[in-house]
Formats: structure tokens, sequence, C-alpha cells
């Protein structure tokens, strides 16, 4: 590209929007220009809105730290400054449905991480590597709004990253039931052991709304893009039930599922779909895209959060343990970055897939 994209982040301020900052930093495509949050925020440069609350290793990048904070409801204003915004906000879900949709009818794409319109029927929930052309949906989503450039996309639940892509390689294979219990880090409340400490020596079991995605979402992902419905079909199987308890982690989330099948695959034919998949950020080599999407591992220990969260800068998922088991007939452990493939990474991603796929350009 000759031109990067100029690119807003709203809810810059938070954990998720500070990831974004920091992935974008050096982008080749995509060009930070803008920052939003909440009024509180607004008319301070990013540098002092973030003051005392800087969560991430690295450093504000320069050209973003002196960038004035804009108010995230000032949508006028920033559409007209833009190409395309990430969405992170904080507020509640009937006010993230409509400020996203405001900035989509300004005819600007929205990108969002935020869960509030990933059961909207016409909205795209998108991990590149297993459902690109969910994206055919936006032209009835664009019909609806009554726009012609502006759409919104989501990315899904983070947690389902650590065993959705292990059952999208065995889907040949039919499976028919799954439990998924997740160990879940504390970054992806937001938060670090600094202002986390009800999680030193403590596991949490419960996360609200954590179980609900963890059934349903990966059945829209794993659907199809009905075009007399104007809108994505959610899949029927494999029936899902789960539990997600909070871990004293900082990053990674961590799977132990459970998997029935209609066919009878081998370990061997399992361990080699796993590494043989891959998908269209691969074939494209978009900028985000891992090399390797799924890794299988070998060792009875891994995947560790210590050793493997980190695998293809946080982009790639970690297999491990795949054995047999006496009620269902395999058993495996998952591994998956939350900030990087599960959050902003991956909503970087699927914005670079949107571009590739000519539904995200310039002005």
């Amino acid at each position: 590209m000759s031109e990067k994209l100029k690119v807003g982040i709203l809810g810059a301020t938070g954990m998720v929007g500070q990831r974004y900052i920091t992935l974008l930093a050096d982008h080749p495509w995509f060009d930070v220009v803008l920052v939003a949050a909440s009024p509180r925020s607004a008319g301070k440069t990013y540098g002092q809105a973030v003051a005392g609350r800087w969560k991430m290793e690295e450093d504000i990048p320069a050209k973003v730290k002196g960038l004035k904070v804009l108010d995230v409801n000032q949508v006028t204003e920033i559409a007209a400054q833009v190409d395309f915004v990430f969405s992170a906000v904080s507020m509640s879900k009937a006010e993230i449905r409509q400020i996203e949709e405001e900035y989509a009818k300004a005819e600007i794409p929205v990108v969002s991480n935020n869960s509030a319109h990933r059961w909207t029927p016409d909205v795209p929930m998108i991990v590149p590597e297993i459902n690109p052309e969910h994206s055919e949906v936006i032209k009835y989503q664009r019909e609806r709004l009554g726009t012609k450039r502006g759409f919104i996309a989501v990315k899904p639940n983070c947690s389902i990253q650590s065993y959705a892509p292990a059952l999208t390689a065995w889907r040949k294979f039919e499976p028919t039931q799954v439990v998924a219990t997740t160990y879940q880090a504390i970054s992806g409340a937001g938060k670090t052991f600094k202002d986390a400490p009800e999680i030193l020596n403590n596991v949490i079991p419960f996360i609200s709304g954590e179980e609900e995605k963890s059934e349903k979402e990966p059945m829209k992902i794993w659907g199809y893009v009905d075009p007399q419905k104007k809108e994505i079909v959610p899949a029927t199987a494999p029936v899902i039930t789960s539990q997600c308890l909070r871990v004293a982690v900082l990053y990674g989330h961590t799977a132990a599922a459970f998997v029935n099948f209609k066919q009878k695959p081998s370990k061997e034919e399992l361990i080699a779909a796993l590494e043989a998949y891959s998908g269209v950020p691969q074939k494209l080599n978009l900028p985000s895209a891992p090399k390797q999407f799924i890794q299988y591992l070998t060792e009875d220990d891994r995947p560790q959060v210590r050793y493997d969260v980190n695998f293809e800068h946080g982009m790639g998922i970690s297999i491990g343990r795949l054995r047999p088991d006496k009620i269902f007939d395999w058993k495996f452990i998952g591994l998956s970055h939350n900030t990087a493939r599960g959050a902003a990474g991956g909503a970087i991603l699927c914005a670079e897939l949107l571009k590739a796929q000519g539904y995200i350009s310039a002005k």
C-alpha cells in the first residue's frame, strides 16, 4: 500500500484500546490518527488520559501520546477524520449498539471488540481463518442501514479461541458434543495484578456472561449466510456446554475440552488436521496473520502459558494433551492469547481481511 488508511480507536484509554495502540504502532496498512474515549478523558492528550493507568509492557508510541482525545460521542467530527474505526468502548450493550450504528450510518466501517452486536443477524462475527466468507452479509447490513460504505463487523469472545479453532479443523469428523472449561486470564477483565488483588491465591468460578458466549458464539461462526433471510444462520452442531473460571494469569486463556465425534478419527488424523489447517489470512499473507495458525505440542505438560502464549506473536493457537477419554471420544488442552488473538489482534486481522476483500478502503 502506498498510503495507509486513517484509523480511529474508540475506547482508546481502556486495556483493549491500549493494546490496539501498541499493535498498530508500526502497522504497514493502518495509521492511528485519532483516539476517542469517554467525556471525562476528552480534551486531554492521550498521554495525560492514561497517566497512571497505562497497562502495556511497551511504552506509549510517541505519535499517539500527543494526540488530543476526542469525545467518543462526537460521531460527525470523528467520522470526518478517519477511514474506519476500531471499537473498544466501555458502555452498556444498548449504548454500544446505538453508537456503533451511528458510526456505520456516518459511512464509517466499524470493527468492534465489543459483544453488543455479536448476535445482530446481519453483523458478521469473524475469525479470519475460520469464516472469512461471512463478510458477504455486509451487503445486506448496508441495505438495512441505508449505507454505501459504513457497516459493523465484530470479533468473537476471547475464550473460544482456545478451543474453537481445533474443533474447526476437526469439522470433517463431525463433532457432536463438546465440554469446554476455560481458565481465563485477568487481562480479560481489563485488569493487571496491581488492580486485581482478589485473584491472588484464588480461582473465581464465575465470569458474567462468559458461559453463554462460549456455548453460542461458535455456532454463529460455523453458520452460513442465507441470501433469502439476508442474515447469518447459526450451525446446530456440535452441542457445547462450558464452565468459565478466572485464574491468576495475566495473559492467556486455557481450555480443557472433551469432544465426541460422529466419525471415529484416530489420534494421528486429528493431529494431522490441526497442523494442516490454514486459512485465507495465510494465503493472502495478511500483515498480522500467523504463518502457522495451530500448533500441536507433544510434551505431556504443554501447552503452558509461560512458554506458549506468545506463539506467532500471540496470534497462533496451541493444542496439546490429545488423548482418549473414558466418557467422551477425545480430550485436549488448548491455549490462546486473550488480548492478541482474542481481542485487539484478532480485530486488526479482521480489518486486514476486510481491507483485502474490498469492504474497507480510503474515502
